[in-house]
This record gives structure tokens, sequence and C-alpha cells, in this order.
């Protein structure tokens, strides 16, 4: 019989799909779960769009190998697909793991890309999705959305007044709906990122604590999600990206100056997830990929 008690003691199993890193993984409960939808918050320059890439194709992963053997949907809304950068991390990826594959596998071929312009517009791309995914049968079915991003989808066509509010209040409930129907229904894993804004007010957001911190810094600037406390109840996974500039002296040149040595380090937080406790891992941008930092505090 399932009781509260045995859910406490043995907690359902959730399906991941792996970030393609197991140092991420270990942090982060083995990845992105499917039946849900995870947010990855952070500025310019972190690394979402990186991490977004690498999820399309770790999700072509066999299922023992953390991944969900499917092929995936990307949609974008502010910049056009970086595929030059994609085909780079495909033929990493397809190197280093050609034994998982059969002879001839294109990563490339199994991510359909589109491009949003208006959150009425991902709104009609997700209601078409649902047919989609039902034609692409069982050999690599469709089950990731990645939408990178959605606060570009609202930036410039609402206004800060009552009846633009009420409507974008109206379209992050229609989009996040169908969004977790499509995951449930189609056990997919839906990944969506997100941009920060700089936090001005001395008390946080109206006052409220979102998550396990009180607030983000990044750049050295205190920050919070960009869409506010309304589209942060549309998502059930909140993870966060930040960046530091940690500047250092490298010694003497041969005139007797000083060499500065600039390094950035990124790490990747857990704000809030059912299934997560609060965490966070150092990682790195490389050629062939976002990878942990072995052996990070």
């Amino acid at each position: 019989m399932l009781l509260p008690e045995n859910l406490a003691e043995h907690p359902p199993t959730t399906q991941k799909c792996t970030f393609g890193c197991p140092i991420i993984d270990a942090h982060f409960g083995g990845g992105i779960p499917v039946n849900s939808v995870t947010e990855v918050v952070a500025e310019s320059g972190c690394g979402k769009t990186q991490l977004s890439l690498q999820l399309l194709l770790s999700a072509q992963l066999p299922i023992s190998r953390g991944g969900l053997s499917a092929s995936s949907i990307y949609i974008h809304s502010e910049f056009p697909f970086p595929l030059r950068r994609f085909h780079s991390l495909s033929l990493s990826f397809i190197a280093a793991r050609s034994h998982l594959f059969p002879p001839g596998h294109d990563p490339c071929d199994y991510v359909l890309v589109q491009a949003a312009h208006s959150a009425d517009q991902l709104f009609d791309i997700l209601s078409k999705v649902e047919a989609l995914v039902e034609k692409s049968g069982n050999q690599f079915p469709i089950r990731l959305i990645v939408i990178d991003s959605i606060a570009a989808l609202f930036r410039l066509d609402y206004e800060n007044n009552s009846s633009d509010l009420k409507l974008r209040t109206y379209l992050f409930f229609k989009i996040s709906g169908r969004l977790k129907m499509l995951a449930k229904r189609f056990q997919m894993a839906v990944m969506i990122t997100n941009q920060v804004v700089d936090l001005v007010d001395p008390d946080g957001v109206n006052g409220l604590k979102v998550g396990n911190v009180r607030f983000l810094y990044s750049s050295g600037r205190r920050v919070c999600a960009a869409l506010g406390m309304t589209w942060a109840n549309c998502v059930n996974t909140r993870l966060f990206m930040s960046r530091t500039e940690e500047v250092s002296s490298g010694g003497v040149d041969e005139s007797g100056e000083e060499i500065v040595c600039c390094k950035t380090r990124r790490r990747l937080h857990v704000v809030f997830a059912p299934h997560l406790p609060d965490s966070s891992c150092e990682f790195m941008i490389t050629r062939d990929g976002v990878f942990g930092v072995v052996g990070e505090q």
C-alpha cells in the first residue's frame, strides 16, 4: 500500500536527462527530471545556452547512460540558433561516444529548431508540438523541449500597467500549463532559460525569499530572475548560474611590471526544487562542453 510514510522512506524515482557531466549530475540528482519544468537563470555570458546545447546532445544517449534515447526541440527567441557551436559540440560528443550509437549517427539530425518572437507565437508552437511528438513514433521520440530564453518574449510587448500585467500573467500560466501538460503526457523533460535583472529593492522581491537563497549574486551584483514572482510559480525547479572574476598576481615581467591574471569562475546553484537539497557546483566551459570542476569544494 502507498502510504505517506513509505513515500518518505522510499521516494518515487523520476527519470532524468543527464547534463552530460557526472560531476554536475552528482550535485543535481542525475540531471533534468522528466514530467516537470526546469528553469536555468543567468546573466549573459554565464553559459546557459552552452548548457542547453549540451542537453540536446545528452538527451540522445541511451537510457542506461542517463539519456532519454530521444530527439529534442530547441526554441530560440533572442539570437539565431548557434549552429557552428552546436556542430562543434556534436563532433566532440559523437567522437567520445560513437560506440553508443549506430554507424553514421549525426546528433544534428535529431534536434528540431524553431524561432519564436513573441509569447503568442511560442504558445502556437507548443500547440503544434503535441501532434509532432505523436508523429515522432518510438524510434528516437521527442522527449526534450528547450526554450532559450523566456524573458526575451516579454521584454518589449508589455507595459507596466494593470491591463498588460494581467495579460502577461495570463500568458505565463497558459504557456507553463501547456509545457507541464506536454511533459506529463509524453514523459518529457523541459528546460527554460531566463535572464536576470539588477535587484534594487534592499528587501528583495517584495520582501520575500524565493527558494533556498535570499539573494542571487553574479559579477559582483545582486540580481534576481526576470519576470517576477508570478513566473517563479510557473516552474517546478529553478537553477541559477553565477560568475565571478578573480584577479590575482602572476608575478612580474622582465621590466618589473606586475602581471595581473584574471580568471572567470562559474557556479550552478539550486534556488528551489522539490527533489533537490540546497547545493551548488563549480563548472567550466571548454571547447568540448560544460564540465564540473574536479575536486571543487
